[in-house]
């Protein structure tokens, strides 16, 4: 697999467990190849949210999400928040594209910042620096004023904020209902194949 159809997918402290995973599986399920980058907080958020305890080692994450997703290590990579010398990390190896989801505020505002204190900002920042697809999920309400600055600050350098903020117009019936709309526009936007949500006047595939 070549760096354009590879996609990092970062998954930080905030609530929303439920959408990474989708997510991943959902890429997973398309043959993408995906370098994941989990922060500590996320697991603490999957333990919360899931009852899921993943290792804190990435090789151990690695082999863990693995054999869930019954992929190849080829095709999921785990990094951990200092392996400095993964592709995603570099300008010349990273993919164009990469989305965090969920994206806690404090990682919001370190991308904004420029500060690359951990893998994950720095692999964004790489993103934004190379002018690839940088997507970002935050969930989080009320927001201050500083998280909207943070959004338009980002959103005027190219990066895409996608609130995790489903719509009603589908008639949902269950929670997975909420969460595959989330993820289904993500997936456009990543220009890849969904049929979890029907774009507006088309109806949904069976």
């Amino acid at each position: 697999m070549n760096r354009s159809q590879a996609i990092t997918l970062a998954i930080t402290g905030a609530s929303g467990a439920p959408y990474a995973v989708r997510l991943l599986e959902c890429l997973l399920a398309q043959q993408q190849q995906v370098h994941l980058l989990m922060s500590s907080a996320a697991r603490v958020v999957f333990a919360t949210e899931l009852a899921w305890q993943l290792p804190a080692a990435p090789q151990a994450m690695a082999e863990a999400l693995q054999t869930h997703f019954k992929v190849s290590a080829e095709q999921l990579k785990v990094y951990g928040k200092e392996e400095w010398f993964s592709p995603v990390a570099s300008g010349s190896a990273a993919p164009a594209r990469m989305i965090v989801c969920p994206c806690s505020t404090g990682t919001l505002s370190a991308i904004a910042m420029g500060a690359s204190d951990n893998l994950i900002e720095r692999a964004a920042d790489v993103v934004l620096k190379e002018r690839g697809q940088l997507i970002l999920v935050p969930r989080e309400m009320p927001l201050s004023a500083i998280h909207l600055e943070n959004m338009l600050k980002l959103a005027r350098l190219g990066a895409t904020i996608m609130p995790a903020a489903p719509g009603f117009y589908h008639e949902p019936k269950t929670i997975d209902d909420l969460v595959d709309f989330v993820v289904a526009r993500i997936l456009d936007h990543l220009q890849l194949e969904q049929n979890l949500q029907p774009r507006w006047g088309y109806k949904k595939e069976s």
